[in-house]
C-alpha cells in the first residue's frame, strides 16, 4: 500500500469515525426522544437543524467519497478490515468527551483489534 491509499484509507476511517462522535455529541445535545407519528416532525427538525448532526452527516457524506477513492486502489479484504480502527478511536474518544467507560476488558479487546489490522495489513 503507497502512501497516497494509505492516507485515503485512513482519512475515511477518520471521517466515519468523526461521524460517530458528532451523531453522539448531537444526541447528548438533543436528548433522549422517542419516535412516535405524533412527533417525528418536531423531533426530525430538531435533529435536521442541530450542528453536530449535521457535522456528523456532512463527514459520512465525505468519508463516503474517500472511501470509494481508497477502495479503487486497495482490496476490499485489506481495507473493510481498516475500518476496526474507528471502533479503538471512538472508544478512547468516547472516553474522554462522554466519560464513556474504559474497562480493562474493553482495553483488551482494543489491543486485540489493533493486532489484527495489524496483521491484516501486513499480508
Amino acid at each position: 500500500m503507497n502512501a497516497l491509499t494509505f492516507a485515503l484509507v485512513l482519512a475515511g476511517v477518520l471521517l466515519n469515525a468523526a461521524a460517530q462522535l458528532l451523531l453522539k455529541a448531537g444526541t447528548n445535545a438533543v436528548g433522549h426522544f422517542e419516535f412516535r407519528v405524533a412527533n417525528i416532525l418536531p423531533v426530525g427538525l430538531k435533529l435536521a437543524f442541530q450542528p453536530f448532526i449535521v457535522g456528523g452527516m456532512a463527514c459520512y457524506v465525505l468519508s463516503l467519497v474517500i472511501w470509494i477513492m481508497a477502495l479503487s486502489r486497495v482490496p476490499v479484504s485489506i481495507a473493510y478490515p481498516m475500518l476496526s480502527i474507528g471502533y479503538v478511536i471512538n472508544a478512547l474518544f468516547a472516553w474522554h468527551w462522554f466519560g464513556e467507560a474504559l474497562a480493562a476488558q474493553k482495553l483488551l479487546g482494543i489491543g486485540f483489534i489493533l493486532v489484527g489490522v495489524l496483521l491484516v495489513a501486513r499480508s
